[in-house]
């Protein structure tokens, strides 16, 4: 029974953290801006932060399993 909101929520947080680190990367890569009105480096640096901690949070659901 409490699986499956543990899968749910390891799947989007993995989900959702992988993208958000690719995006970042891509667009790094291209010479983009990663926010608008930002720092480069400070945009690159958040993104990439909340990217790795949703990640790590979501292989921590996935051990909760």
């Amino acid at each position: 029974m409490e699986s499956g909101p543990a899968i749910f929520a390891g799947a989007a947080f993995t989900l959702f953290g992988g993208v958000l680190l690719l995006w970042t990367t891509v667009r790094t890569l291209h010479r983009e801006p990663v926010a608008h009105g930002v720092a480069p480096r400070a945009a690159v640096a958040l993104t990439s932060l909340f990217g790795l901690a949703s990640l790590a949070l979501g292989i921590w659901c996935f051990g909760r399993v």
